[in-house]
């Protein structure tokens, strides 16, 4: 039972980290009021783009700690870049340091290479279900350096 709750933690946990973050900030996200680069997607995209990336990423970690039960680099690697991930949200909409979020965005994307990279060499699926991930933070990237340029 123990192993169960284990993995049903695993499997969901980004997406709790996520769901808390956006109770969090709900109230001070100014995306719609900010002059946004070409190619800006609407407000509505992005609960349901993080919805499945955070799927992606508990199901890929699930699916590495199947076979690889013992802590290493990787296990901090992956919940490091997950709390990056979540700071960059406070830091961006709550606390609107923008060059700071574009430094902690970059930081975010060098992580998600390495959490990719890593994940390669022990469990190709969990980093091929990164892919997603890391192709949307850095498109956040660039959101993230267009808003605080033409902000």
């Amino acid at each position: 039972m123990k192993k169960i709750i284990t993995y049903i933690f695993y499997l969901f946990f980004p997406l709790l980290v996520g769901g808390i973050v956006a109770f969090f900030i709900k109230d001070s996200m100014d995306y719609t009021s900010l002059i946004r680069p070409p190619l800006a997607p609407p407000k509505f995209l992005f609960p349901i783009a993080w919805t499945i990336i955070y799927l992606f990423m508990g199901l890929s970690y699930f699916l590495y700690k199947k076979d690889f039960e013992e802590r290493n680099i990787l296990d901090f690697l992956y919940y490091i870049q997950l709390f990056v991930n979540a700071l960059w949200s406070f830091i961006f909409f709550l606390w609107k340091a923008r060059f700071i979020a574009i430094l902690w965005i970059l930081l975010l994307d060098i992580l998600a290479v390495l959490l990719i990279y890593c994940f390669f060499y022990k469990k190709k699926i969990s980093a091929f279900l990164n892919i997603p991930y890391l192709i949307w933070i850095l498109f956040a990237t660039y959101l993230t350096i267009g808003i605080y340029v033409l902000n």
